[in-house]
Formats: structure tokens, C-alpha cells, sequence
């Protein structure tokens, strides 16, 4: 049986449309991560999400989440996903959930560019407590 909830007396604001191009490359875990979707550029609550683009040969460190769970969708590309130790290939249209606390690395090891689609959630408390590293950024000795 369903329930049906009508909506609020006060409609939510929905958030601003962003787009790619205008958001900043974050690269310190390896590859280009765009933050799309967040707290901070639309008033998310509940997660985040964004965008992953992996040249060849790139890397994304190996870290985890305490407090969110990934979804990971491989729009193109070929790319190696360690899981805990665990090694699988992400090819296009292929997705992989990540439980909270499993340790991952994302791999381009093929010879084109590899492009994804993130979402992870809940947010952690506060976000410098939303991933651990567990190996240095690309270049870091």
C-alpha cells in the first residue's frame, strides 16, 4: 500500500543548475574530480555528487568513507577498481556500489580516457572527516 504526502504548504527552492565547465578540477587524489552537486553549491543535505575523468595511466588513491557509501556509474572507458583487495574492471555502462568503509582505488590502465559518474552519501559530519587516505596522492613521496 502506498502513502501519498502532498507537497509542503511552502514549496522547496530547488537549487541552482550546474555545470561542468564552470566547476574546478580537484586532482589530489589523482584524475580530475568535479564536485557538481554538494552542500556548499546547491544546498544538499543528504550527499554529493560529481564527475570523475581518468586519462590513461591516471590514478585515483586508495582511500575510504567513514560515514558515506559511493556509487560509481563508468560512463566510457576501461578502468581497474580495487574493492578491499578485491580487483574488477569497470567498463561503459557498468556501476559498482561501494559500501561504507571499503577501501578503493580506481586505475586507468587502457589506452583511452575513462569518464564517470559519483554519488556518495550520507554526508560526514563535517568534510574533512568524509574520506581517509590510505596512500599518497600522485607525485607525493
Amino acid at each position: 500500500m502506498t502513502t501519498i504526502q502532498h507537497a509542503p504548504a511552502t514549496p522547496t527552492r530547488c537549487g541552482p543548475t550546474v555545470h561542468r565547465a564552470d566547476t574546478p578540477p580537484n586532482r589530489r587524489r589523482g584524475g580530475d574530480i568535479r564536485v557538481l552537486l554538494s552542500p556548499a553549491s546547491v544546498g544538499a543535505t543528504a550527499g554529493f555528487m560529481g564527475t570523475l575523468t581518468l586519462e590513461p595511466g591516471e590514478i585515483v588513491t586508495e582511500h575510504w568513507h567513514p560515514y558515506s557509501e559511493e556509487y560509481l556509474y563508468c560512463h566510457s572507458g576501461d578502468v581497474l577498481v580495487t574493492l578491499d583487495g578485491e580487483e574488477r574492471r569497470l567498463t561503459p555502462e557498468s556501476a559498482v556500489h561501494i559500501p561504507i568503509g571499503v577501501r578503493h582505488r580506481i586505475v586507468n590502465d587502457s589506452s583511452t580516457t575513462a569518464f564517470f559518474v559519483f554519488m556518495c552519501g550520507p554526508l560526514a559530519p563535517r568534510p574533512e572527516l568524509g574520506h581517509v587516505d590510505t596512500e599518497l596522492p600522485p607525485g607525493v613521496r
